[in-house]
This record gives C-alpha cells, structure tokens and sequence, in this order.
C-alpha cells in the first residue's frame, strides 16, 4: 500500500528496485515536522519504509536528505506547530500533562518509531550528506549501513540539556566502544572522519561522489538473493544481544531454507550460465 504523502518528506522509487526516502525541508536543515504525532516526520519515515518494504519492487531503501543537511533533528523554533498534522500523538500518548509527561511522549512516541526503521526487513542505507542531529543520529543509526561525505556530522542534544537517544545509547557502545561512546556523551559532536574512524559510517568520500557510490553500493546489493539478505539481518541483529548457542541455531534453520528456495536455484544457474540472476523474493 502506497503511503500517504506529506511535502516535508519525499517518497521516491526508482524501476531499478531502489526507494529514495528525502527529509524535504532545506531551509531549516531538514528539521523535524512536529515530534511523534502520526503526521511529524518520525512518524512518517516509519510508514514510508514499511511502504517500500511491502512493496515487490524495491529492494533497496536509502534514507537522505535534499539540500546542505541530512536531517537536524527538533526545530527548536517556537512555531515548528506540530497542528499542521492535525493528528494526535501515537497511541494518543504524549499531550498528558504532568512530570511523566515527557517519559510517555518518548517511549509510545519516538522509541517505536525509531525501532520501525531497524524492524525494515530489507537493507536500508543512510545517505549522511551533512548533519545528523538528535533525532537524525538517531534515524542513521538505526539503518543498517551508513556512508558520509565530509560535510557528515553527528550531533546530539547534550548542550540543551538532552541525553543520547535511543539509537544512539544503544548502537554506539556496540559500534564504537564503550570510551568512545562516553566521549560523545560527555561532548555531543563527531566529525565525519573519526565518526569513519569509529566505524559509524561503512564509507567516508568526497559529497560530489557520496550518491553515486551510494548507487553502486545498492547496485551490489541487489545481485545478491532478497531472501539470503532479509533473513541474515535478523539474524544478525538477533546475534548483537544473544548467544553463540542461539546464532548457531537460527543459521543451521535458515541454510536449509534457503538454500532450497527458488532464488537460489536462480543463483546457481546463474553462476553455471554466466548470466545476471533475476530475483523473486521467494
């Protein structure tokens, strides 16, 4: 099912299985619309990604942004009015009022929709063409491959008095380390490099080449089974918070399966045939 639009971020699907997903306001460096009701801009990445999930067509969906910036996070003028959605927060949660106020509108609100994005089934990229910003990071980090310019930058909310989000606690001690980690809790800011350095970006290249080796880099993707793909990111991700009992289980099940389903058939004949493969998902 198609998503429902909105001009603050673009759905764009390629013939050639690729799915551009662009925050759309440069003028505010791609700041948030709203926070999480059902229309902000959280909220809209998640539908527009489970879209591109359903759909056969795509393969690959890569998450960008159209100007200077990847996303900025909260806009932290006054009038950012979330009423230009007309929605209520997710689940009606978040317009209580009271001390636990913000610990609703965070965990019924930001905490699921940024956990859509790393329940995607199919690869997804973060083109990080400038600066990742709170909630951004966030986004960045929960796709599952990153690659920067030299404009990237990783910004957290530590000067106004916010801690690391959720993707951020979570995945930067695993991708980074636990000093590292630290360090940008205590300071809130990494430059492209040593975020390349960290291993938070998979590639690091000049901005005039950051789309086109975007590009190649699905163009790989793609010549490899979708079945192979969805199934080894769950267990891959399944494997940063189990046991080596449970990730030997879970490949021992899966290589069966896969490897008596159609697209691998197409694989071998491919191989044999000296042909690009043609893949059906099944």
């Amino acid at each position: 099912m198609a998503p429902k639009l909105v001009d603050y971020l673009l759905y764009e699907p390629e013939d050639n299985g690729i799915l551009w997903i662009k925050f759309n306001r440069p003028e505010r460096m791609n700041a948030l619309v709203g926070n999480s009701q059902e229309n902000g801009t959280v909220a809209k990445v998640g539908e527009y990604m489970r879209a591109g999930d359903d759909d056969p067509n795509i393969r690959v969906i890569v998450l960008t942004g159209v100007g200077r910036g990847f996303c900025s996070g909260a806009d932290m003028r006054r009038n950012n009015d979330p009423s230009v959605t007309g929605e209520n927060f997710i689940g009606n949660r978040g317009e209580e009022e009271g001390p636990d106020a913000i610990r609703e509108h965070f965990f019924h609100g930001f905490t699921k929709l940024h956990r859509d994005i790393s329940q995607v089934r199919k690869p997804t990229i973060a083109m990080i063409n400038g600066p990742a910003v709170g909630s951004g990071m966030d986004m960045a980090l929960h796709c599952d491959i990153r690659l920067g310019c030299e404009n990237t930058r990783f910004i957290g909310y530590q000067q106004l008095g916010q801690i690391i989000e959720n993707g951020g606690s979570y995945y930067l001690p695993k991708m980074a380390g636990l000093g590292r980690a630290l360090e940008f809790a205590y300071t809130g800011h990494l430059d492209a490099q040593r975020a390349y350095d960290w291993g938070l970006l998979n590639y690091l290249v000049s901005s005039d080449e950051l789309e086109q080796t975007t590009r190649d880099l699905c163009d790989r993707i793609m010549r490899t089974p979708p079945m192979v793909q969805w199934v080894s990111k769950r267990i891959l991700r399944a494997a940063m918070d189990g046991s080596l009992e449970t990730t030997t289980v879970l490949t021992s099940n899966a290589g069966g399966i896969l490897g008596a389903s159609e697209d691998a058939e197409e694989a071998r004949l491919a191989f044999l045939e000296k042909r690009a493969p043609s893949f059906k998902g099944r």
